[in-house]
């Protein structure tokens, strides 16, 4: 991963993006973004049956008043919004939840590596100890991208069509 100061990021594929905080205007061109994902990457993404992504949502993506919850856009080169994610952290600050949608026309490209990436950085500077997602069991490109950058799969509890993945992450490794 190559990480410029002002979090512009570049894929193994050479493709660039840039990474910011997402804010309360953002909500119109996330909503926008949500009409260029797939049925079912909104179903990976929402663990459920989502036609369209209600406004109540949108907010909560979009707001910056809850110190626990990190919500970050990722815009091509052109300015066009391609990948959001979600970083939520629990009460303590130990252990945060992730979240990634990638817009259907930008898939295939590295977007989703680097993103994770970058938000188990971020996650590190906040000080957690492991980061984890829920993922459907179906979501097979999400929980091997996982596996491959040294997330654990384990059967999730009480859902069987669920697994979550959990990566312990460098700021709690003693040097």
């Amino acid at each position: 991963m190559t990480t410029d100061s002002n979090n512009t990021l570049t894929t193994r594929t050479g493709f660039r993006f840039e990474v910011r905080r997402a804010c309360a205007d953002d909500e119109p061109i996330l909503a926008e973004f949500f009409t260029h994902v797939t049925p079912e990457d909104l179903r990976f993404r929402f663990l459920g049956g989502v036609k369209e992504v209600s406004h109540e949502r949108l907010v909560a993506m979009t707001r910056s008043d809850d110190a626990l919850v990190h919500n970050f856009l990722a815009f091509s080169v052109d300015g066009k919004l391609i990948a959001v994610a979600t970083l939520a952290s629990d009460q303590a600050c130990r252990h945060g939840e992730v979240a990634i949608c990638i817009r259907a026309d930008r898939k295939h490209l590295g977007v989703g590596w680097e993103l994770l990436a970058y938000i188990a950085k971020y996650a590190e500077r906040l000080g957690l100890e492991t980061i984890e997602s829920i993922e459907n069991r179906e979501n097979r490109a999400a929980i091997e991208l996982e596996r491959e950058m040294g997330f654990t799969v384990t059967t999730y509890p009480d859902d069987p069509t669920l697994v979550l993945v959990r990566r312990e992450l460098r700021s709690n490794v003693p040097d």
